[in-house]
């Protein structure tokens, strides 16, 4: 049995238009056409579209996917169970911030004011204020360091709630990228390497691309930084740096 365009967007929730961009870069080709020419797809063939959409809702871009799926030594089951893996990691990390926003949403309502503890508590082992003392030492003097502290003692816990749901966002992708082989000189890393930038900025202080470069280099040399980097994914503290560089290069001229 054969599905016309039209059944196979309408099963898989996606617009005919991508369907045909996707035959046209050789992603998914239909298997069968008609006698006039319009494409009909086989069983096979929304197999083929079930495990890219997996990956794609997992953040890998279309030319990483390809050359999954194109794969000659994994077989369709081994693709199911990687993404099995990536989507338990996904959502047991949503489901703990799924609780944490419940919860900084009800203190909201019942106007209850946000406790040092409280605000730790929010990130676990992953607290963005684990290194302040030595940042105070370091840097206290600087007018970073004071930008980084006038915005962070406003912050509510809904900020940090905030801040730390675009923090796993990033590093869901960044790691899935890393586990795809993605070289750090990629558009893809750039681009989160940017996005690392920009969240700096957003949310600390101003961090133009040569300071994020001094950072990149602190992330490797300083081993606490680097285990913290390392502990999300083997590797992605001297991956990170990397695309860091490779960002600024095309920034800074």
């Amino acid at each position: 049995m054969t599905y016309s365009v039209g059944q196979v967007a309408e099963f898989a929730g996606i617009t005919v238009r991508t369907l045909h961009h996707y035959d046209a870069i050789g992603l998914l080709p239909a298997t069968d056409r008609t006698p006039t020419g319009h494409r009909r797809y086989t069983e096979a063939d929304l197999d083929r579209l079930q495990r890219l959409l997996f990956y794609r809702e997992l953040g890998f871009p279309l030319d990483e996917i390809a050359t999954l799926l194109d794969d000659p030594e994994t077989d369709p089951a081994e693709h199911l169970r990687r993404q099995r893996d990536l989507l338990d990691v996904r959502i047991t990390r949503l489901q703990k911030m799924a609780a944490a926003v419940r919860q900084a949403l009800e203190a909201r309502t019942m106007g209850i004011n946000l406790t040092p503890q409280e605000r730790f508590e929010v990130f676990g082992d992953k607290d963005p204020d684990q290194y302040a003392d030595e940042a105070a030492e370091r840097w206290g003097g600087t007018d970073t360091y004071a930008e980084s502290a006038r915005r962070t003692a406003a912050y509510t816990k809904a900020d940090w709630q905030r801040l730390k749901a675009e923090a796993d966002d990033w590093e869901s992708r960044y790691t899935s990228l890393l586990a795809a082989g993605t070289p750090p000189q990629s558009d893809e890393a750039v681009s989160l390497a940017e996005e690392h930038r920009l969240h700096i900025t957003r949310w600390y202080f101003d961090c133009p691309h040569e300071l994020h470069t001094c950072f990149a280099d602190m992330y490797v040399s300083d081993e606490r930084f680097k285990a913290y980097y390392d502990g999300m994914a083997e590797g992605l503290a001297e991956h990170l740096r990397a695309a860091i560089r490779e960002n600024a290069a095309r920034h800074v001229s």
